[in-house]
């Protein structure tokens, strides 16, 4: 199951948070050896300074295994402020009904559900708690900066990515832009798909103060 962590609560899940931030370590500085922002075995950059929505995945043994981070396109985001190449000189809209999602993470070999048309049940978990957390916010889309391997994840799964523009290579990745649909039929899709028979996030969306 998957734990929604507004910003009001961080501070009761400091465990959790740094927990999450190794992971990320993990995932993006040691798996994929991405340039990012590091302290310690942690990896955490500005954007976790905005009060950000965590959600977080733990595995069977109540560890953190998987991660999101959303924050709102009418605030700071990634691809307008960070990576505004990737829309190829197309305007970027803020929209109080898109969030941007970043810092995907998850270490899927600690998942021994086995794979699901190429993909752990883990991944499926993630990708519905998205859509979830996004139908409790009527969000209308979820924008997001992610790789050419993970868009191919994504349209496994049945949640294809609608590109802003084409890859560009950022450091040793091939980056692209999209957004993802939140709608009743992309969950179902998920759902179907992932064999996922109930709801994946365990604690209701509370709105930021």
């Amino acid at each position: 199951m998957m734990q929604v962590i507004a910003p009001e609560f961080h501070g009761s899940f400091l465990e959790e948070i740094s927990d999450m931030h190794r992971l990320r370590y993990r995932v993006f500085r040691e798996r994929l050896d991405w340039e990012v922002q590091t302290s310690g075995d942690m990896e955490v950059d500005e954007f976790d300074a905005l009060h950000p929505i965590y959600l977080i995945q733990r595995g069977n043994n109540y560890r953190v295994q998987g991660c999101v981070r959303l924050l709102p396109s009418t605030g700071p985001t990634m691809l307008r402020d960070t990576f505004p190449v990737l829309l190829d000189g197309i305007p970027f809209r803020a929209d109080p009904a898109v969030w941007e999602s970043s810092r995907f993470a998850l270490d899927a070999e600690s998942d021994q559900r086995g794979t699901i048309h190429g993909l752990t049940a883990a991944t499926y978990e993630l990708f519905a708690g998205m859509i979830e957390f996004g139908l409790s916010r009527q969000l209308s889309d979820i924008v997001t900066v992610t790789d050419v391997r993970m868009e191919r994840i994504l349209r496994r799964a049945e949640w294809p990515l609608r590109r802003v523009g084409r890859p560009r290579a950022l450091g040793n990745t091939q980056a692209v832009a999209g957004y993802l649909d939140i709608s009743a039929e992309s969950l179902a899709r998920v759902r179907d798909l992932g064999k996922l028979q109930s709801p994946v996030l365990w604690e209701p969306a509370i709105k930021a103060a």
